[in-house]
């Protein structure tokens, strides 16, 4: 990657360790007076023939199925004003959000802790941070730090007055554990050459599957605002899920996020409007889910008919909890943000060396080809990796809802016990949230080995990462209520 135009590892200026946002005298909740909301789109759709991450081999954009957006929502109850981003990418590196923030806090003066930026993982999206062996433009890298501000202040340009609300669906039939035990002398080596004790995507209604290694969380959780007469203005879901792919060779496209977005317009009778009603379906905790049942064998779709599939069965299920809403002229508004050191699991002076031979066998260089020299070329690049890496935290209160936001492909089972922990009812967590540091898996999933703990761009956090970042979250909430 071009160091010149953004770092891998740089922190920038203006993020603190450690923050609060004040709520009020003796930290009660304030109440607030002339209640506004805001939304807007940024189209982040790049040029043909860039990288697209989301595989273990670079591709080259051939077409644009769909555009891309950065999703903007911002927020204000007089006192405080917060901002959501969630924009149609695969991951994101905190260096470019930090850009974003940085050029809307010298527009607007919005303090850069009161933005959450958090990616959807569409795996059908350009690369925005190296990952594999696809590597980012860094004139693409500007440009959406760019037009990501550019959604903020125009959502800042929006506000106007309105109501909002929330409520949590369940829509359980897209959502299945991906990890799998399987019986006794049918694992495969793992890329290592060494055996796990779990393997992701085992095959579909394979013999040898046992049960899945963990939970699923089926809940859509929605905060929507309305403007004072009842016009729907913004829409934000939340749902666990990894992605669902199927798109034509080359093609960029949002994924079912997009398509979530356009079809929540439709069933809320909110097109063409003026403003834009804009909806948002941000990646809750999915890092270990995915919509396959691999009980039974596949099914074969044409290319993007799965994705709508999905998309309407979300978005039907949000629209249905949104005439369950109870809207509120007021609500108070408060953030909290903290930065943590995390370790960094880097290979040993034994393994780089074994890694090297592995490479200079490789039959198509510079290219990998197989499992081997893939993660042979990722333990070289880990080498370089500093001993910790610092990662934003965040935590927002939205009256009595609390969100949370993590930079990592987050494990189901994290997000579980932060709802179940945080004292807000309703909480949801945006995973790929202000940064992109790879997958996390809890320690016990680290144990148990697979794909997303094989130590490489994508997953290279220490093993109690985990549960530093979710005790940082709780400890945030605890202080927010």
């Amino acid at each position: 990657m071009n160091s010149s135009c953004i770092t891998r590892f740089g922190v920038a200026t203006g993020l603190v360790l450690s923050l609060l946002l004040p709520l009020g005298a003796a930290g009660q909740q304030t109440k607030a007076k002339g209640f506004r909301a805001g939304a807007a789109t940024s189209n982040i759709t790049p040029k043909l023939g860039t990288s697209i991450n989301g595989g273990m081999q670079d591709r080259a954009a051939t077409h644009v199925h769909d555009e891309l957006h950065a999703r903007c929502l911002a927020l204000d109850d007089g006192q405080t004003k917060l901002v959501i981003v969630v924009c149609d990418s695969c991951m994101i590196l905190r260096e470019i959000f930090d850009q974003a923030k940085r050029l809307v806090n010298e527009a607007t003066g919005l303090p850069v802790e009161n933005m959450m930026m958090s990616a959807t993982h569409t795996h059908s999206a350009p690369t925005a941070g190296a990952v594999f062996q696809s590597e980012p433009d860094p004139e693409y890298q500007d440009f959406l730090a760019r037009r990501i501000a550019d959604g903020v202040r125009r959502a800042l340009n929006n506000l106007a007055p309105a109501r909002l609300g929330w409520a949590v669906g369940s829509e359980p039939t897209e959502v299945f554990n991906r990890r799998w035990y399987l019986k006794e002398g049918t694992m495969p080596k793992n890329a290592f050459g060494k055996y796990d004790k779990v393997k992701m995507n085992p095959g579909r209604g394979s013999d040898s599957l046992v049960e899945p290694a963990g939970p699923t969380d089926p809940q859509v959780c929605v905060l929507a605002v309305q403007t004072p007469e009842g016009k729907p203005l913004a829409l934000l879901a939340n749902y666990s899920l990894h992605y669902v792919g199927g798109t034509g060779g080359g093609h960029i496209s949002a994924d079912y996020y997009g398509m979530f977005c356009d079809r929540i317009q439709q069933l809320l009778g909110a097109d063409r409007q003026d403003p834009a009603f804009v909806g948002m379906l941000s990646n809750g905790t999915s890092g270990d889910i995915n919509n396959i049942n691999f009980r039974v064998k596949g099914e074969s779709y044409p290319p993007y008919a799965k994705m709508r599939q999905v998309a309407d069965k979300v978005a039907t299920e949000a629209a249905r909890v949104y005439k369950t809403i109870q809207f509120r002229d007021t609500v108070s508004l408060a953030a909290a943000q903290k930065e943590l050191k995390l370790g960094v699991r880097k290979p040993t002076a034994e393994e780089v060396a074994q890694a090297k031979e592995i490479m200079s066998r490789a039959k198509k260089l510079p290219r990998m080809e197989t499992l081997e020299e893939i993660y042979a070329r990722e333990t070289v690049q880990m080498a370089a990796y500093p001993d910790q890496v610092a990662c934003i935290v965040q935590a927002f209160r939205i009256g009595e809802l609390g969100i949370a936001a993590i930079p990592c492909e987050t494990f189901v089972e994290i997000g579980l016990e932060i709802k179940e922990r945080s004292p807000f009812r309703p909480t949801f967590t945006h995973s790929l949230a202000n940064g992109y540091n790879g997958y996390l898996p809890t320690p016990k999933h680290h144990e148990l080995g697979g794909y997303e703990t094989w130590r490489a761009k994508s997953s290279y956090l220490e093993a109690q990462a985990s549960t530093k970042i979710t005790a940082a979250i709780l400890e945030m909430m605890g202080k927010l209520r």
